[in-house]
C-alpha cells in the first residue's frame, strides 16, 4: 500500500511513550529534516504537529513512496539525536502508524485535527497563540510562520478562491473543531471508525447494507476496496517479476555449469570470443525464452542495454 500520490496520516510516538525532542533545537532539527526530504523527495506536506513524544504528519507520498521518506527521517533524527544526548537504543515505538485516507471525505477533517494538537495539549493556550506556534503546520497555513516545503496553497484551495478568504474561512473551520475535542476516528482506519461510530455500523447491519472496511484505511467501502484491489494487482506484479529473475538465475547457473565458465567471467565484460559467443547465446536465451527485459539482462550479463539490443539484431 506504498503507491505513490497516496495520503497518508503518520503517526510516530517516542518509545513507551518518552519524549523524542527534549527542547528547540531538537525540534528544529527535526522540522528541518522532515522539510528537506520533503523537497528532495517531492512530497507534499499539508499539516504536521510537532509535541513532545509524538508526532502528525499529513502527507500526500512521492515516487520513492512513504516507507524510504519515514525511513530516512526517522533514523537520521535519531542517529542526531542520540548522538547529542548521549543516549543509545531505539528513540521511536516501533514502526510509525500509517493510516491511508479517503480524501474528498477526510482532507480538510485531518487537516484540523492535526492542527489542534498543540492545544488540545495544552501546548499553547489559544487558537490566537497557535497561529504564531512555530511547532505546528497551522502557523504556516496562517502565513504567521515559514516553511517553504509545507503544502499550503492546496490547503487554503479547499477553503476557498482567494487567500484571504481562504484564511479567515479556514480559521473559523479550526475554531469549531476546538469543541469536538479528541477525535479517535481519525487516528486510525477500520469500519467502525470510517462511519463514524459503532452506532452507525449496526444500524447498516440491521438494514442489510455492506460496507467494506480495513484497520489501515479511513474511507469508505468503494474507497476500500479500489486501494486494496490496486495494492493486490502491485503485489502480483511484483511476484510476477521475481519468479521471472529466479527462472533467469537458474538458466543462467545451469548454463555455466554445462559450458564449464563461471558467471563471474560473464560478469566481467571479457572480450575473450569464447565468453563473447557464450554470453550472447545468454542473453537470446533469456529475452527470447524467458522473456527477460533488456535492460536487466544486461544487468546479469555484464552488458549494456544496448549491448543486448545489437546482439538481438545480429541474431535476428
Amino acid at each position: 500500500m506504498d503507491t505513490p500520490g497516496t495520503l497518508h496520516h503518520v503517526i510516530l510516538r517516542g518509545i513507551e511513550r518518552r519524549d523524542i525532542v527534549d527542547d528547540d533545537l531538537d525540534r528544529e532539527s527535526f522540522v528541518s529534516r522532515l522539510g528537506r526530504l520533503a523537497e528532495e523527495s517531492r512530497t507534499a506536506i499539508y499539516a504536521w504537529a510537532l509535541l513532545d513524544n509524538h508526532a502528525h504528519i499529513l502527507m500526500r507520498s512521492g515516487l520513492s513512496g512513504i516507507s524510504t521518506f519515514m525511513r530516512r527521517l526517522l533514523t537520521g533524527y535519531a542517529i542526531f539525536y542520540n548522538r547529542r544526548h548521549h543516549r543509545y537504543g531505539h528513540l521511536f515505538q516501533n514502526r510509525y502508524k500509517s493510516i491511508i485516507c479517503e480524501e474528498d471525505s477526510y482532507f480538510t477533517e485531518l487537516v484540523r485535527y492535526i492542527h489542534l494538537n498543540p492545544l488540545r495539549a495544552g501546548i499553547v493556550e489559544s487558537l490566537s497563540k497557535l497561529d504564531r506556534h512555530p511547532w505546528c503546520g497551522h502557523g504556516v497555513v496562517m502565513g504567521r510562520c515559514d516553511a517553504a516545503w509545507q503544502d499550503r496553497n492546496y490547503v487554503l484551495k479547499w477553503f476557498g478562491r482567494t487567500e484571504g478568504r481562504a484564511k479567515r474561512a479556514y480559521r473559523e473551520f479550526m475554531q469549531k473543531g476546538i469543541a469536538q475535542g479528541k477525535r479517535p476516528e481519525l487516528v486510525g482506519g477500520g469500519l467502525i471508525r470510517s462511519l463514524g461510530g459503532w452506532s452507525v455500523v449496526k444500524s447498516l447491519r440491521r438494514s442489510g447494507a455492506q460496507e467494506k472496511g480495513d484497520a489501515r484505511i479511513l474511507g469508505s467501502g468503494d474507497f476500500v476496496a479500489q486501494v486494496i484491489n490496486e495494492a493486490e494487482q502491485k503485489v502480483r506484479r511484483q511476484l510476477a517479476a521475481d519468479d521471472l529473475i529466479e527462472r533467469a538465475e537458474k538458466l543462467i547457473k545451469d548454463y555455466c555449469l554445462e559450458h564449464n565458465i563461471s558467471i563471474d567471467v560473464l560478469h566481467s565484460g571479457s572480450r575473450r570470443r569464447a565468453v563473447s559467443s557464450k554470453r550472447s547465446q545468454l542473453a537470446l536465451m533469456l529475452v527470447n525464452k524467458i522473456g527477460l527485459s533488456m535492460a536487466e539482462t544486461g544487468r546479469k550479463l555484464g552488458l549494456t542495454t544496448s549491448g543486448v539490443a545489437q546482439i538481438l539484431r545480429r541474431k535476428s
